[in-house]
This record gives C-alpha cells, structure tokens and sequence, in this order.
C-alpha cells in the first residue's frame, strides 16, 4: 500500500522529481512514482487518485510545469493532502507553474514547495512529517536526518575556522 504517490504531468519531469522518489525510499515510505496528466489524461488521473486513496495514500505529491494543473485536478477529487511542485518548463522560467499551483479556489488546498528538484526533495521531506504524525518510526528517521544536518554543518565550519 503506498502512503504517498507521486504524480508528474511528464516523463521529460523525471530527472527532476527522481530526487523526491529516491529519498521516500531512504525515509523507507511506500509510495508510487508515475505519470498522469491533467489535461491529456484527466480520466487517469481521477481514477488513480480514487484508487490510491481507498487503498491508503496518505498524501499526493504533484509535479508539473507550464500551467501546471495537476494538483489542483488532484486537490479535487481527494480529502487528502496534496503537495504541489511547481517545475521549470517554459520561457517564464517556472513563475507560471509556480503561480498556477499556489493559487488555489478555497477548499481545495494545495501546499507549495519550491521548484525542481528543491521543491521535490521538500516535498518527500514534508510528506514524511505528515506521515511522522502517526508513525515513529518516520518520525524517528526524519531526527536523524536533522542530527547529520546539524553534524555536517558542525563539520564544515570547523574545517574553514581551521583553515
């Protein structure tokens, strides 16, 4: 059962939503990593948020760029958290991605992170918080995360006040 899936409007989004699959998996977070569109594939789309949900998805991430639909069709049809990852695709250099995911009717929220492959791994990131509010042991891998955080930055500035 996955806990998040994550869906792109593309396969050309791959190489920049990758980053958010691979550390669900570090975090040990069962998720499905797929295509659906918005706008060539709306039916899919509904269909698989129906299905996900029933089955347990806890949150839906959404990665698309251009107008950037998806999350909002997602935030639709699903009471469940939807993240919304805005990508760089056009000549506007992602502000048209950003502005359709983060303005959203009221009711149908969509939380926003930031573009590419930043905004991916914050969304597997606050994914894993939603999730650590009903299961320690994300809860716990998400700690020890922050604690090798804190460490490399500890590490890094002893080494340039050494230098």
């Amino acid at each position: 059962m996955p806990q998040v899936v994550i869906f792109m409007g593309s396969i050309s989004d791959e190489e920049k939503m990758r980053p958010c699959s691979d550390l669900l998996g570090e975090l040990g977070i069962d998720h499905v990593f797929t295509v659906s569109s918005a706008h060539r594939t709306p039916e899919r789309t509904a269909r698989l948020v129906a299905e996900y949900e029933a089955a347990g998805c806890q949150v839906f991430i959404c990665a698309a760029g251009l107008a950037a639909h998806l999350a909002g069709a997602v935030a639709a049809k699903t009471i469940r958290p939807v993240l919304g990852v805005p990508l760089t695709a056009s000549p506007l250099g992602g502000m048209d991605a950003l502005l359709a995911t983060v303005q959203m009717p009221p009711g149908f929220p969509v939380g926003t992170v930031a573009l590419d492959k930043v905004g991916a791994q914050n969304a597997a990131w606050l994914s894993a918080q939603i999730i650590a509010l009903h299961d320690d042991r994300v809860a716990e891998k998400i700690r020890q995360a922050r604690d090798g955080f804190k460490a490399s930055v500890e590490k890094a500035a002893a080494s340039l006040e050494r230098s």
